[in-house]
């Protein structure tokens, strides 16, 4: 009997490391974290001054540091792209051989992980410093912005809430 249960021991450890191994890509991406190019997705102060900025009226400087953070955005965006098929790669490279080299993949994976959370920081803090730069009127528009973004969730959310429960 515990021959039978080392066995089932082993096949579950298999198991877990295949399902493992086949989340690896979900894993390497920055999923919601990174700008996305800076379309649809994001922060919401992100969301709310690329949707405002006509409501803004933002002077020559304050939309060249947008135009900056945007390009960084995108190039974040990019790089997270260009790391999450490096780690697949390695984790197929690897997979190939009689004994994969684990630890190998779950470094590039936390490489890949680490450099993308490391640029969606950078990214913000650029943003944070276009929004440290705008007049009274220009908070108040992305202050009401957000303020009704959150409504909508916290209402979508209670939708939800009675729905499912």
């Amino acid at each position: 009997m515990s021959h039978h249960t080392g066995k089932t021991r082993r096949f579950a450890a298999t198991l877990a490391l295949a399902a493992g191994l086949a989340a690896l890509p979900a894993l390497a991406q920055p999923g919601h974290h990174g700008m996305h190019g800076m379309h649809g997705g994001g922060s919401p102060l992100a969301h709310a001054i690329l949707s405002l900025q006509a409501q803004l009226n933002l002077t020559a400087s304050q939309q060249a540091q947008l135009d900056a953070v945007v390009a960084a955005g995108k190039a974040a965006r990019d790089a997270a792209r260009q790391s999450r098929q490096t780690v697949m790669q390695l984790a197929k490279d690897e997979l190939a051989k009689p004994t994969p080299d684990l630890a190998k993949v779950a470094a590039a994976q936390n490489q890949a992980m680490d450099a993308a959370t490391n640029a969606r920081r950078a990214v913000q803090n650029q943003l944070l410093q276009l929004y440290a730069t705008f007049t009274p009127a220009q908070v108040a528009v992305v202050k009401d912005a957000l303020s009704k973004r959150m409504e909508r969730m916290e209402s979508f959310r209670d939708k939800m809430h009675k729905r499912f429960g």
